[in-house]
């Protein structure tokens, strides 16, 4: 499958991330995609950036050889009520908001505690996208997720980078195929998202592609594979005119 769209990704500006803006694009651009994002760490992550420069992101060009440019934020979740670390003034101002739970930000809870922190967060209008719902060191409630996520209209990210041997995150792969098999009994649409952190790393998706045909997951969910469907989850997507 071609998958056109790559909303997660991260630049030097986040503090642990390698390419640069620029060089993401390029990389997108190479891969054949037809939407790049970047979507910075927000503030609360250690070495992140300050809050104006998600004020700034507006110096981005809306286009870049013929793909369509959005700025977005992977803001964080702060405690077990959903709260984020990015102020609504700064959110307002943005493409898309993806939320995540991350070890440096928020100790986790039990299984019900992180999936209503996971949930408290959906209901906030700037979020589309719950990244990485997948570390077992967050234990959630999966099939609560789904529904909820198919209720307030949220995206579930099927995250590329956790299904990496180095990487932190725990029992990944196990966890994935659990809520894809959730997603496909309720029809909650998906976003596969590299979450790169290095500029080759954009635009490729093999290890969620291998997932999503070992589980024989329906296309008519997977947003990467048409621009158009995304729009429709991003509420406040007003700036520019669809391709």
């Amino acid at each position: 499958m071609k998958y056109l769209i790559d909303l997660h990704t991260h630049s030097v500006a986040g503090g642990h991330a390698y390419s640069t803006v620029k060089e993401n694009m390029e990389m997108a651009y190479a891969h054949g995609l037809q939407v790049y994002g970047l979507s910075e760490h927000a503030p609360a992550m250690p070495g992140g950036p300050h809050e104006f420069f998600f004020g700034n992101l507006k110096v981005l060009p809306k286009e870049y050889k013929g793909m369509r440019i959005l700025a977005g934020v992977e803001a964080n979740i702060m405690d077990l009520e959903g709260t984020l670390d990015l102020p609504e003034r700064r959110m307002k101002l943005l493409d898309y908001c993806i939320a995540s739970q991350h070890i440096s930000c928020v100790k986790p809870g039990s299984a019900r505690e992180n999936t209503d922190a996971l949930i408290k967060a959906m209901q906030n209008p700037y979020v589309c996208v719950i990244g990485h719902p997948d570390d077992a060191r967050y234990p959630l409630e999966y099939e609560r997720l789904v529904d909820a996520a198919k209720q307030y209209h949220v995206l579930l990210e099927v995250n590329n980078s956790s299904m990496n041997p180095l990487n932190a995150r725990q029992n990944a792969e196990e966890n994935i195929v659990r809520y894809l098999e959730l997603c496909k009994e309720y029809q909650t649409s998906i976003l596969l998202g590299t979450d790169a952190h290095y500029c080759d790393a954009v635009g490729i998706f093999d290890e969620a592609d291998r997932i999503l045909k070992q589980v024989n997951f329906p296309q008519e969910l997977i947003v990467n594979l048409d621009p158009d469907r995304l729009w429709g989850y991003l509420g406040f997507y007003e700036a520019y005119p669809q391709i």
